[in-house]
């Protein structure tokens, strides 16, 4: 799974709540903790070499009861409502407690990472308001396409090398791939929820192998934060209540990636030019400095998906946008819930210019993106404008929502 926004992938995005990793050593490839027939060793020492060529920055091994405590720290967070409505995270919940229960025969769970790090800062273009930022993490090619094929070879070479039962996971069964990734040594979960690595900062794709094969155990990832507390500090919205715990409620990934309501008033301004995810709770992230730029090219930004222009967004139909986002995670959100964004980031922009292409998404098909031109309209136009069109287009719309917007606007 996307380590980072994706905080919240249909996995994650995910996002990992409250989960304290050990207190233990934290190595890229960690030391094993115990005495290991010396045929487990080779076959571990192979397979990680494999991963290597295969283009993995990271690899590690636990056992499936590692994360022992995770799945009570998960109870926690969901019965506290902080997962929204991602309801696949409830009802997934007691599968998600043991990795035995997608797997009964696993003995050891390989974990993985690869690196996206960027070789800019992502923050920079929250100053550039006519464009839409998109997470780092979704501009190149979908990390689920790139991840399991590798996955799948070392799996295949894993269970030709072993002869024992393999299964591979990216961010697409309830398996607790962070939890997982810490005790394998990878690195540890920061204060911001998300998986950090000496080596490669807060950029890390995720993915796992379940296997029966009998492998040596990594010594589990050290807490290195520290008292850091710089993604705490820089979230616009507070969605951090405490260390090591996020609400996605108020997490501006969520909201711009997975909420498919409309967006709260208390929101749209702290989500200025962002039309896609968030990445600035990784972006500050001190451990970024040793991470290199990712050397894995399909996750590269491509010249339509880096931070387009937002008046380019709004105009978008769905043949455009399935044409223009093919192969990226932003396609699976779909076409009005981005445009619902790039009109929250037009009225944010303050740019009048946008005004024409607004307000023809005040005849768009889907409420979402009405009521989204109703609010950026009252903050772009002038209020003798924005009276006009509430004349004109407040009786005919059937929506109570959009019909709330206007009166609220209105007010």
């Amino acid at each position: 799974m996307s380590n980072r926004d994706r905080h919240f992938e249909r996995s994650s995005a995910t996002a990992s709540p409250a989960l304290l990793p050990p207190r233990t050593t934290q190595t890229s490839i960690s030391k094993q903790t115990d005495v290991a027939p010396a045929e487990a060793v080779a076959l571990k020492e192979a397979v990680s070499k494999r991963a290597r060529e295969l283009g993995f920055d990271a690899f590690g091994v636990s056992r499936p009861d590692a994360i022992a405590l995770a799945g009570a720290r998960l109870e926690t967070y969901v019965a506290a409502g902080h997962h929204g409505d991602m309801a696949w995270m409830e009802t997934t919940l007691e599968r998600r407690r043991d990795p035995k229960a997608l797997m009964p025969n696993a003995r050891s769970v390989i974990a993985v990472a690869m690196s996206y790090a960027p070789d800019t800062n992502p923050m920079e273009a929250l100053s550039q308001t006519s464009r839409g930022l998109i997470s780092v993490y979704a501009k190149g090619r979908d990390y689920h396409d790139v991840l399991k094929g590798r996955l799948k070879q070392l799996a295949g070479y894993l269970a030709s090398r072993s002869g024992e039962d393999v299964k591979v996971f990216v961010d697409t069964a309830p398996l607790m791939e962070k939890p997982l990734a810490a005790a394998g040594g990878i690195g540890w979960q920061g204060k911001h929820t998300n998986l950090v690595s000496r080596e490669h900062g807060s950029w890390l794709f995720l993915g796992a192998i379940l296997t029966a094969a009998e492998l040596p155990p990594d010594t589990a990832g050290r807490d290195n934060c520290g008292r850091c507390q710089r993604c705490l500090d820089v979230c616009p919205t507070a969605a951090f209540p405490a260390p090591y715990q996020l609400d996605a409620r108020r997490c501006l990934a969520y909201l711009s990636i997975e909420s498919k309501a409309h967006i709260p008033v208390e929101f749209r301004k702290p989500m200025g030019n962002r039309v896609y995810g968030c990445d600035d709770c990784l972006a500050v992230c001190p451990w970024n400095k040793f991470a290199s730029a990712a050397r894995e090219a399909k996750f590269a930004a491509r010249v339509e998906t880096d931070n387009p222009p937002i008046a380019e967004l709004i105009a978008i139909d769905d043949r455009a946008f399935r044409e223009r986002f093919a192969g990226t995670p932003v396609k699976r959100t779909g076409r009005d819930r981005i445009v619902r964004n790039a009109l929250i980031a037009a009225g944010n922009s303050q740019d009048r210019t946008m005004i024409p292409l607004v307000e023809e998404r005040l005849k768009d098909e889907s409420e979402l993106v009405r009521a989204m031109a109703v609010w950026a309209l009252s903050q772009l136009a002038d209020p003798d404008h924005f009276a006009d069109l509430r004349k004109a287009y407040l009786p005919r719309e059937a929506d109570p929502d959009v019909r709330n917007e206007w009166e609220a606007q209105s007010a």
